[in-house]
């Protein structure tokens, strides 16, 4: 998980020509990537200028009257399939834990097309295969809704008990609990594929090179087989358990689907739950970002006093709760229903 404290403009400054470098040193050495490699070099991830999709008004998604309330979630549930996935132990990559991870998320899809994107990504400590799993719900309009957020766990953290259950296990109970009831409730409109992405930690310190491996690959992906026009938002679930929760204000999500968000949340009474302050927030959202997807991030940066509880062994289920699942849950659902409005 990245820190507040990173140099994001920097790095955002830093990419484009990062890229362009990239692409001539790569071309130069004669070693231009073949799509059908095995393993991808983060040079190799980032080859695509962003994309700027166009600006819309977040009041035109407003739902009318009319317009059928949306899903319902239960926190409760979502607190209880956290606590059963962190129970598996770490799952930094590499590792048991991870493998029983994917098998885990993957069990709890029944019912929708589960497409397991492998791959073997070169980072910057070696090559590790890695795993984004897509939970398709199939809706009756041409779109697609992505709600997304990463199931890995702190590398650097591997020697130690650390089992994310803020980081990486509350938004995964969450999209699990979406999924039993998209299984009882499939979509009227867009479809909704639930994203769990693979390689988010870094694997020393954050950079732009170490970091989000598994949302670069795919989000080439999607830009290559034409996946990424499809999509109209991205929303990412990132430490949203904390009990004390205040999402941020991401200066790095797209404007208007941000607004949408907020929106949302003041529909269902949960706009307390909104930060004043704002942070350019660097995420699994980026990358799908730059490929021209409106994205929003929904995150709580500061876990405990003073961020006391992140990236350590006391990031636990007691910190968690299911009352702070439910208030995202309800964000979540209400901002897919005004999605579908337009």
């Amino acid at each position: 998980m990245r820190e507040m404290t990173r140099e994001t403009h920097a790095w955002l400054h830093r990419s484009a020509a990062m890229v362009l470098t990239a692409v001539v040193l790569v071309c130069l050495s004669g070693a231009c990537r073949n799509s059908g490699a095995a393993t991808e070099t983060v040079a190799a991830q980032n080859q695509t200028q962003p994309i700027q999709p166009p600006e819309k008004n977040a009041a035109d998604f407003d739902p009318k009257p009319e317009t059928p309330p949306a899903m319902k979630v239960s926190g409760e549930q979502a607190f209880k399939t956290l606590k059963e996935f962190v129970a598996l132990g770490p799952r930094y990559l590499g590792s048991d834990g991870h493998t029983k991870a994917e098998q885990y998320i993957v069990s709890h899809l029944e019912g929708a097309q589960v497409e397991q994107d492998r791959f073997n990504a070169r980072t910057v400590i070696g090559d590790f295969p890695m795993d984004n799993i897509i939970g398709k719900f199939p809706g009756k309009r041409d779109g697609v809704i992505v709600i997304a957020g990463h199931y890995d766990t702190n590398y650097p953290l591997k020697d130690t008990s650390f089992i994310g259950a803020n980081d990486g296990g509350s938004n995964v109970g969450l999209m699990l609990e979406i999924a039993t009831q998209l299984r009882k409730h499939p979509p009227e409109g867009y479809s909704v594929w639930l994203l769990f992405t693979d390689g988010e930690e870094a694997m020393k310190d954050w950079t732009n090179e170490d970091s989000v491996y598994g949302s670069k690959h795919l989000a080439q992906r999607w830009l290559k087989d034409g996946t990424a026009v499809k999509v109209k938002a991205f929303i990412l679930l990132d430490m949203i358990g904390d009990k004390d929760l205040h999402l941020e204000n991401d200066t790095n999500s797209t404007p208007w689907l941000a607004e949408v968000v907020r929106r949302a949340g003041a529909r269902v009474g949960q706009q307390s739950h909104f930060s004043s302050r704002s942070n350019p927030i660097q995420d699994d959202h980026l990358p799908f970002r730059a490929v021209g997807i409106p994205v929003a991030d929904l995150i709580d940066l500061d876990y405990g006093f003073d961020n006391i509880y992140h990236h350590t062994t006391q990031d636990t289920p007691d910190k968690c709760s299911a009352a702070s699942l439910q208030v995202v849950g309800e964000i979540v659902m209400e901002t897919v229903r005004a999605l579908n409005t337009r």
